[in-house]
């Protein structure tokens, strides 16, 4: 994991390596009372139509530590709705990020406010550009399973830059005593 201070649309606030880094601890320690969750490649594969065991955990830890959550997606209703069937999360699908309108939509459901959330997703260009205009922070995590057609290729040719800069940046957070330099592992308390 890794937080960078560069600002700007186009820039991650903290850099995970998977969604299972991202701990209610963590997300207390920094305020965090909401997240805002990108369904593909960001939670799941497309191909995976059912939360697994391993995502149920997850969901279930960030729930029980009082964190509300909402799946934004660009992706179309039905998608979303199977993957949600089981956990009811409120959904805003055809979001048409990088509007943040869909972002806007979901923190006025929760009842949160832009400082006390924060969006969680895989693309800059659009999961990351409507976080930032909506005003939330953005967490990003590298795709699970990388769509290989020419568009999404290009695309990610294109975000190489800014996820390369922002590693290179590195600064971890050791800044505060309260949080780890690195925390790796599953634990979900």
């Amino acid at each position: 994991m890794e937080r960078g201070e560069k600002k700007g649309l186009f820039y991650p606030d903290v850099l995970f390596e998977n969604i299972y880094e991202i701990t209610p601890d963590f997300l207390r320690a920094n305020g965090v009372r909401g997240i805002l969750l990108d369904l593909d490649n960001t939670i799941a594969p497309y191909e995976i139509e059912q939360p697994t065991d391993e995502m149920n955990a997850w969901f279930t830890a960030l729930r029980d530590a009082g964190v509300r959550l909402a799946f934004v997606s660009n992706n179309h209703g039905d998608r979303v709705t199977r993957f949600n069937r089981a956990w009811g999360i409120p959904q805003f699908c055809k979001a048409g990020k990088p509007s943040p309108k869909g972002m806007r939509l979901a923190l006025r459901q929760l009842g949160l406010a832009p400082e006390e959330t924060v969006s969680l997703g895989d693309q800059i260009f659009t999961d990351c550009v409507a976080a930032h205009r909506a005003g939330l922070r953005f967490y990003i995590v590298p795709p699970i399973r990388d769509r290989k057609n020419l568009f999404f290729r290009f695309k990610r040719l294109l975000e190489r830059p800014f996820v390369r800069s922002f590693r290179h940046y590195r600064l971890y957070l050791s800044k505060t005593d309260s949080m780890p330099r690195r925390q790796k592992g599953r634990d979900l308390t």
